[in-house]
């Protein structure tokens, strides 16, 4: 699992008939560590509804065509979570909404 934020948007007009319908998203990993962003980023298929600027968790691989939207479709990456808030050795590292 990765978590990422999501920057922006892929849109394609021609694709597999599998993909048809579907979101992606443009996620850019998060190191958990100091909460930055590092790496490259990835394109991901959304099952959640998340949109620009939401903290979110990935999944790749075999995992990712394990959610009712995307089962048995040709994809490696998928968000499956939008995270409210992030727990990271006893400290709060993120959170979405301040009370």
């Amino acid at each position: 699992m990765v978590i990422g934020r999501v920057h922006g948007t892929v849109v394609s007009t021609t694709k597999s008939e599998k993909l048809e319908g579907l979101k992606l998203l443009v996620v850019m990993p998060i190191e958990i560590d100091t909460f930055k962003e590092k790496g490259q980023p990835i394109v991901c298929i959304d099952s959640v509804g998340a949109g620009e600027g939401e903290v979110v968790m990935c999944v790749a691989g075999s995992s990712a065509r394990q959610t009712a939207i995307t089962d048995n479709k040709p994809i490696d990456n998928t968000i499956v979570a939008i995270l409210d808030h992030v727990d990271w050795k006893g400290k709060r590292v993120y959170e979405k909404y301040k009370v």
